[in-house]
């Protein structure tokens, strides 16, 4: 019998041909299925900063110019974006377990259209993909993990869906810059890595449990919507400064430092940049979990000046062709996003009713992915001479 039915009401047909179907299924155990769900979250991310210490490689091996390499992170970003908006809620309606494994199959597409692409072309096209499933994913991931998290450690759900984007992100480029060192064509190892794991992911999902029930009104979720309840839209406009600051922090990192570390200071190895990175993904990862008791004001101010601080001293550091100055800036940016995504989320959520939650979070990424991916592409004009 399921929640909706009260005071003895029998189960339509429907209704008990579903629950013999779930019967019949062999399910994992909820505790498995977190830590797979949990693992899936964070693969998505690892691919999406995989990329990263990659594009010197594709600029050497094709001839390209840099814009040709911040336009593919920047499609990637508003691709993401568009998924967000489009399919954001349709897990809601459709169940979380079918978005994720829809999401995760469209994700190994987009790995194999990385695998095999000939061209820049074909390399936007993936990022476009990747982009749309990394969305799809986002809040289906999310929510399934917080949902299958041991009863006894529903905090650890929560922990770990703050932590795995700035985690995954930083893990992503790490891994990838390691295998331009050591596999002797890091473009196919990557990706045939990602492939595999994308592929198993992708199974382990369909045998994990459901975490939510079916309800009408599929169609009309895939209608856009971005609003900010109006309780909280005067915090929301003084929030979103450093939430634009704390994307665009992501960007520089993720899509124009690698370019940086080639034009202004000759690194001859993808994995510098890729280090870069990581440390400063780290470094948000690491403040994210250590500052759970930090009041979210104070998180958004001390935020805010590390960002600050981490763009004078990289500005300083381009401009002086002084690589020690560029490391100094991944950690006090990286800290400063950690801190004022946190602040501005935590600030936020608590002052809507439960049923809202999904609207500040669809409106701080509408402002954030867009300051993210249109930046990168403009920014890439200016980068340095093709190769």
């Amino acid at each position: 019998m399921t929640v909706g039915n009260r005071g003895g009401a029998l189960p339509t047909s429907h209704e008990t041909r579903a629950g013999t179907r779930s019967r019949q299924r062999p399910y994992l155990p909820r505790t498995v299925g977190f830590a797979g769900i949990s693992a899936a979250m964070v693969a998505i991310l690892v691919a999406a900063g995989a990329p990263t210490p990659l594009l010197p490689v594709y600029q050497k091996n094709w001839g390209l110019a840099p814009w040709h390499l911040t336009l593919a992170f920047g499609v990637y970003a508003i691709a993401l974006l568009i998924a967000i908006l489009v399919i954001g809620s349709l897990s809601d309606h459709v169940g979380r377990r079918s978005l994720m494994i829809a999401a995760l199959a469209v994700e190994l597409a987009a790995m194999l259209v990385f695998l095999f692409a000939p061209s820049i072309g074909w390399l936007i096209a993936a990022r476009i993909i990747q982009g749309v499933a990394t969305g799809a994913a986002s809040s289906a991931l999310s929510a399934a993990v917080v949902k299958l998290a041991p009863e006894r450690h529903k905090k650890l759900g929560a922990l770990m869906t703050g932590m795995a984007p700035l985690a995954g992100l930083g893990i992503g480029a790490l891994f990838a810059g390691i295998l331009t060192q050591l596999a002797p064509d890091p473009v196919y190892t990557v990706w045939l890595v990602l492939v595999v794991v994308m592929a198993i992911g992708t199974v382990l999902t369909v045998f994990t449990p459901e975490t939510s029930s079916r309800k009408p009104g599929a169609l009309a979720s895939l209608v856009p919507r971005a609003s900010v309840p109006p309780q909280v839209r005067s915090l929301f406009a003084a929030t979103m400064p450093v939430v634009i600051s704390a994307f665009m922090t992501m960007a520089l990192f993720l899509g124009l430092v690698p370019i940086v570390m080639g034009a202004v200071f000759e690194a001859r190895t993808p994995l510098v940049g890729a280090l870069a990175a990581f440390v400063a993904f780290g470094a948000g990862t690491a403040v994210s979990a250590l500052t759970t008791r930090v009041r979210p004001h104070r998180l958004r101010l001390v935020g805010a000046g590390a960002l600050a601080l981490g763009a004078v001293v990289f500005i300083a550091g381009v401009g002086t062709g002084t690589l020690p100055l560029l490391w100094a800036a991944a950690v006090s940016g990286g800290a400063g996003l950690g801190a004022s995504f946190s602040g501005a989320t935590r600030g936020l959520v608590p002052e809507v009713k439960t049923h809202d939650h999904a609207r500040p979070f669809t409106a701080i990424y509408l402002v954030g992915y867009l300051a993210m991916g249109i930046p990168a592409i403009i920014a890439g004009q200016f980068a340095g001479p093709s190769a």
